[in-house]
């Protein structure tokens, strides 16, 4: 497998002849089924990636691409990001409501959230290798169509088995949707500015999360033409539709230049490995534990084993795998994502015992719960604001000094709850979210910049699905870990209690990130 990185030129699709149907401009550009014609209009550029070919001996150079990412075009796909990243929380307010109005049960409630991220961690690492194959433009646009409709299919379901499936459905398009947002990035921006489209990436990810929680809240209470719960899948279908137009017009074309066959035995093997280990731990619990969560748990290390053994025997024959071996080696995107693990772990599991303590304990209503949240959104996204330009100054103790702060948010939150409860307030929740939240937006943002920093371009689309994969999964095993632990210890502890636990259990998870921080780069580029 080369290592020569590829050089990035702009080639613009031909105007159509004159007189020439106003179709035949917009043909390269296939429109997803359901999607508005575009107006007869020219499209956006498509940027290719050619392979370099050095003219002397030495490495290859890698110039920006001449199509540039434009500042709308850089929020069209930060809008795109952000839709699949608030719907994997957003439920979280309306599980009780959901169960109100549809029967669910335990075991259904569970699926409605575990079926989406099974769905979409399983199939993210596909959706990058699909965007380097056939288009990320491409694959960005029908990502955006087949979530909305799957969302309105979640917003009309009639009872809980449709609105699993319908889950699951959304799960796997936004898999299709999101690689492709870190991958445009890396193929048309450059230096300073790659940087901070990077960090506003990092910064979209852990707000739309918190916000997910917040508008779920909103949503729900607000009860709209009295739609309750169904107003949280609902409201993604116009922001989908606005997104897809603007994507159409602002975001260039770029794919890899050595598109290559899906990795198949790779890919049924990641799938297995993931089922294995998410759907016992997310769906035992309220399933009570059968036999089968038992299996699947002792058949995950063996599809793990089997899932790389065949990545490393495909790279050594010259084929591309699904992930390739080599790109764990880089030394950036191997400790950046080793961090991202725990940190998204911790980060899951804390969002969804917050959700359940808050309405259960505290007895707040889904607007409450979710506005608690709000101070944690904001300085969130003003600390990864500032990342860019304190990363480039002070290099990893950015990433040092946000996990030790995040650590005093939760000892702060920790000392509330063990204090004030049952009494807390929102506004007596908010100094220990808002330090929680400066310190969360300082590691993760600066962790997804270090993952990408030193990815050659041809594998920005693997590159981007494998560290998303590895969040999402992280935040799936927060749920079904920290969620699992704090619903044991309630009915013999309490809910206060069960959630000190909790929080403690995600202070020593955060320590033990503190301490891999110091394996990052020092400096990050």
């Amino acid at each position: 497998m080369s290592d020569t990185r590829a050089l990035t030129t702009t080639a613009e699709a031909p105007a159509a002849p004159s007189g020439a149907p106003a179709a035949l401009a917009d043909a390269a550009i296939p429109k997803p089924p359901g999607a508005p014609a575009a107006p007869m209009a020219p499209t956006a550029p498509e940027t290719r990636e050619v392979p370099a070919v050095p003219a002397a001996p030495g490495p290859a150079v890698q110039q920006p691409a001449t199509t540039a990412l434009t500042p709308l075009g850089l929020l069209t796909v930060l809008l795109g990001a952000a839709l699949p990243m608030i719907d994997f929380f957003i439920v979280n307010v309306a599980l009780p409501t959901i169960d109100h109005d549809l029967h669910a049960g335990p075991a259904m409630l569970e699926m409605v959230v575990a079926g989406y991220g099974v769905a979409y961690a399983m199939l993210l690492v596909l959706g990058g290798r699909l965007g380097d194959m056939i288009g990320r433009r491409r694959l960005f646009l029908w990502g955006l169509a087949t979530f909305g409709l799957t969302s309105l299919a979640c917003g009309l379901a009639p009872d809980a088995g449709t609105l699993v499936a319908a889950r699951v459905a959304q799960g796997a398009a936004a898999a299709l949707l999101l690689p492709q947002v870190l991958a445009t990035i890396q193929a048309t921006t450059t230096g300073k500015r790659r940087a901070k489209a990077v960090s506003l990436y990092g910064g979209t990810a852990g707000v739309a999360s918190a916000v997910g929680q917040v508008l779920g809240g909103l949503l729900v209470a607000a009860d709209l033409a009295g739609t309750g719960w169904r107003a949280v899948f609902l409201v993604n279908v116009p922001f989908a539709a606005a997104a897809w137009l603007l994507a159409a017009r602002t975001v260039p074309e770029t794919r890899s230049p050595h598109p290559s066959r899906v990795d198949g035995p790779g890919t049924a093997l990641l799938a297995a490995t993931l089922i294995t280990l998410l759907l016992p731990l997310t769906e035992g619990r309220a399933a009570g534990w059968p036999v089968w969560s038992w299996v699947l748990l002792a058949v995950f290390p063996f599809a793990a084993a089997a899932f790389l053994l065949v990545e490393h025997r495909a790279e050594r024959a010259g084929r591309t795998p699904l992930v390739p071996p080599s790109l764990l080696r880089i030394p950036s995107a191997n400790s950046g994502l080793t961090m991202i693990i725990p940190f998204s772990v911790g980060f899951g599991g804390f969002m969804f015992v917050v959700a359940v303590a808050l309405q259960n304990g505290l007895h707040y209503g889904p607007f409450a719960a979710g506005l608690s949240l709000a101070p944690l959104c904001v300085t969130f996204f003003f600390a990864s604001l500032a990342g860019p330009r304190l990363v480039g100054r002070f290099g990893r103790r950015v990433v040092i000094a946000g996990s030790l702060i995040q650590g005093a948010g939760l000892v702060a939150l920790a000392l509330t709850v063990h204090t004030g409860w049952p009494g807390i307030s929102v506004a007596g929740l908010a100094s220990s979210m808002a330090v929680l939240g400066l310190g969360q937006g300082l590691v993760l943002p600066v962790l997804m910049r270090i993952v990408l920093s030193e990815l050659p371009v041809a594998q920005a689309g693997v590159g981007g699905g494998v560290m998303v994969t590895t969040q999402q999964s992280g935040l799936a095993l927060g749920v079904a870990t920290l969620g699992t632990l704090f619903l044991a210890l309630m009915p013999s502890l309490g809910i206060r209690d069960a959630m000190l636990a909790a929080l403690l259990t995600q202070l020593a998870i955060v320590a033990g990130t503190t301490a891999l921080a110091l394996c990052l780069p020092r400096q990050v580029r």
